[in-house]
């Protein structure tokens, strides 16, 4: 959804300096539209993942004196632009979930469809893999991120079947994985809804990775940080990051003043907008060319009052 991205982006960057924070770095796609539509613009951009920076090194090469890439979550976002030495910005931008390079390199083990080892880590410096999760996770915390983070119904029988087949064998490989989900889950349901390893395989990810508690950070980091007339966009790509943002941008976007009041109270006013009415969907044009946007929603919020 670039060109939305431009396009709901664009009237905060309208100033002599602007500064836009691309919080989810990833292959550097949006960062290099940005960079090329406002020549006056400096980039912060963020990613955990070494391959992403290193990548988006060389694509923005030509836009060296007006990058600052940092590895790092989005979860620090804070301190990131604190290093930077920026205090505020005018564009924040969450491109979320997990890059095609993750999905596509199979030693990544993100993907289900590739037999490779269970690891499933954004940042390959960091210890904690999935491996680790499935074979060290006690039942009761497998059944929780299954079920808080796959949204799996069936969360109890797939754990049950995991605690089982690791005392045989630890379970170190995708396929493996994926096999035990599909005998756990019943037979009726994996006729329909796809490969039922999908929702396991997202729980482990999220877990690795903290991908919701960064976002629970970042977001509301970002949204402080920016300026009059800033501006936050926000592409998710499942229903826990949609609903994370939903709730961040109502919270901001709201009048807090007691009922009944005859007056809204300056100081309960909202101090932001929403650009979008609900989440926003690609175009069937941008589906055809890019099916893995089926998933993504887009959100979006100006800041229209700052504190006293």
């Amino acid at each position: 959804m670039l060109e939305r991205v431009l396009e709901l982006l664009g009237p905060a960057l309208t100033g002599s300096e602007p500064v836009v924070v691309d919080a989810n770095l990833g292959l550097g796609g949006h960062s290099e539209a940005l960079l090329a539509a406002y020549p006056s613009l400096h980039l912060i951009g963020i990613d955990r993942d070494p391959f992403a920076i290193d990548f988006s090194t060389r694509r923005l090469s030509p836009y060296a004196d007006r990058i600052t890439l940092v590895h790092a979550s989005s979860g620090d976002l804070t301190e990131v632009l604190a290093r930077a030495g920026r205090t505020t910005v005018n564009g924040a931008l969450f491109d979320l979930g997990v890059s095609s390079p993750q999905l596509d390199e199979a030693e990544r083990g993100f993907a289900y469809s590739y037999d490779a080892p269970l690891d499933m880590r954004m940042d390959t410096d960091q210890e904690l893999t999935a491996e680790q999760v499935v074979n060290t996770y006690s039942a009761t915390e497998l059944i929780r991120i299954l079920r808080d983070y796959g949204e799996e119904r069936f969360a109890p029988r797939v754990a049950g079947l995991i605690i089982k087949e690791r005392a045989k064998e630890a379970i170190t490989s995708t396929k493996r994985l994926a096999d035990i989900v599909r005998e756990a889950i019943p037979a009726a349901t994996r006729r329909t809804g796809g490969n039922p390893a999908k929702r396991t395989f997202q729980a482990l990810r999220i877990e690795v990775n903290a991908e919701l508690s960064a976002l629970e950070a970042a977001l509301p980091a970002a949204l402080d940080a920016l300026v009059l007339g800033g501006r936050v966009v926000v592409l998710s790509y499942h229903s826990l990051e949609d609903r994370l943002t939903k709730q961040a941008l109502t919270a901001r976007t709201r009048d807090t003043s007691p009922p009944g009041l005859p007056v809204p109270l300056p100081a309960h006013q909202p101090r932001f907008r929403l650009l979008t009415r609900g989440a926003e969907l690609p175009s069937e044009e941008e589906l055809a060319r890019n099916p893995r946007a089926a998933s993504a929603r887009l959100r979006a919020a100006e800041r229209i009052r700052v504190d006293d």
